[in-house]
């Protein structure tokens, strides 16, 4: 394997223990690791405080997401790089994968059992649309 592996997160304690499993498996295939935010909306909002204005928008939020993800996942000798991708998350984690030539997509199966199964989940969608492997990391806690 030589391309990079790319792991979808939102913040979440799940996606965070998939993260956490995308790095132990790009650390033992010695490939790079892309933790990955998806946002679905290009707007930016100015937020005000006393004389000072930040331009905060749907990107911005989604990479400091996927930045904290990877403060929390920093082994020396590994490439990590944190990324955000416009689109629904199915489908930005699948647009990114294919763009930075990624061979590997790791998702949690976070809404893959039960009755919220039948709704659909990332897991799923991803599963069963891209173009490179998929591994569904196992995200209950026991």
């Amino acid at each position: 394997m030589t391309g990079p592996i790319v792991v979808g997160v939102d913040g979440s304690p799940t996606a965070q223990r998939a993260a956490a499993k995308a790095r132990d498996l790009a650390r033992r295939l010695e490939v790079p690791l892309h933790v990955v935010s998806a946002h679905t909306d290009a707007t930016i909002e100015h937020v005000n405080s006393g004389s000072d204005q930040w331009v905060v928008s749907g990107a911005d939020n989604a990479l400091y997401i996927a930045e904290s993800v990877v403060k929390g996942l920093r082994t020396p000798g590994m490439k990590i790089q944190a990324g955000s991708a416009q689109g629904k998350p199915a489908e930005a984690l699948i647009d990114y994968a294919e763009k930075v030539g990624a061979e590997m997509i790791v998702v949690g199966n976070q809404r893959m059992r039960g009755a919220k199964r039948v709704l659909g989940s990332v897991a799923n969608s991803v599963s069963h649309n891209a173009t490179c492997d998929v591994y569904i990391a196992n995200t209950y806690v026991q």
